[in-house]
């Protein structure tokens, strides 16, 4: 049986309950405020969105925090871990209209990827993050792949460069663009997995999801650099 926990662990966890979402969510309205942001190869995305279709998002985990600069106004569900840090996500990305299932590849994966079939059907796109949330670092997670062939969705990966930020020590490498710099956001082709698939093809889609991320982090490096 787990020892019980400290009160003033206790407390320091509702408290950044209470304080962190806030934070994360004024420091995202300061950089939507300040930064010039350029999407590249968006066409095809923005055209399906106009169409009303729906698709799956995928980034790394480095790179999830500015992501709602760029998705607000579409309707949005993402699976977050149900760790306390899940739970800081949770409520900051409800601040930006993003809604949250939790789960994770550890815990409670089946439900989240059941919560986020559903979310689909009810006509909502889908974000994930494919090797959150504790990694190893940009590597690909099967369940992403499952979910784009239960969805029959394309699956679009998604990266960014920023020209100024911090680059954390965390395990992910976390990358947080600074106020007034320029933000480079790149779409991948998307990737379209079968409903038929087998093991080996759900493998080789997984292998290229991993190649088109990191393709798009080095498109929007190489034109913010350029």
């Amino acid at each position: 049986m787990p020892a019980p926990e400290r009160p003033w662990r206790t407390y320091r966890r509702r408290l950044e309950l209470a304080v962190a979402p806030r934070l994360i969510s004024a420091f995202l309205t300061l950089l939507s405020w300040t930064v010039r942001l350029r999407l590249l190869r968006g066409d095809d995305l923005l055209a399906r969105w106009g169409r009303g279709e729906r698709v799956i998002l995928a980034f790394w985990h480095n790179r999830a925090i500015v992501m709602p600069l760029q998705l607000r106004g579409q309707r949005l569900c993402i699976m977050n871990s149900q760790s306390h840090d899940g739970e800081i996500a949770t409520r900051a990305l409800e601040r930006w209209g993003i809604r949250s299932v939790r789960g994770s590849a550890t815990r409670g994966g089946l439900r989240g990827f059941m919560q986020l079939l559903d979310a689909y059907r009810k006509g909502e796109n889908l974000a994930v993050v494919p090797d959150g949330p504790r990694g190893p670092r940009c590597e690909a997670k099967p369940g992403i792949v499952h979910l784009a062939k239960a969805t029959g969705a394309p699956l679009f990966p998604v990266s960014y460069a920023a020209s100024r930020f911090l680059e954390l020590r965390s395990w992910d490498r976390l990358i947080i663009p600074l106020p007034f710099s320029r933000i480079h956001f790149a779409v991948e082709e998307p990737l379209f997995v079968a409903r038929d698939a087998n093991e080996e093809e759900l493998e080789a889609a997984r292998l290229e999801l991993q190649a088109r991320l990191d393709r798009a982090g080095a498109t929007a490096a190489a034109t913010l650099a350029g």
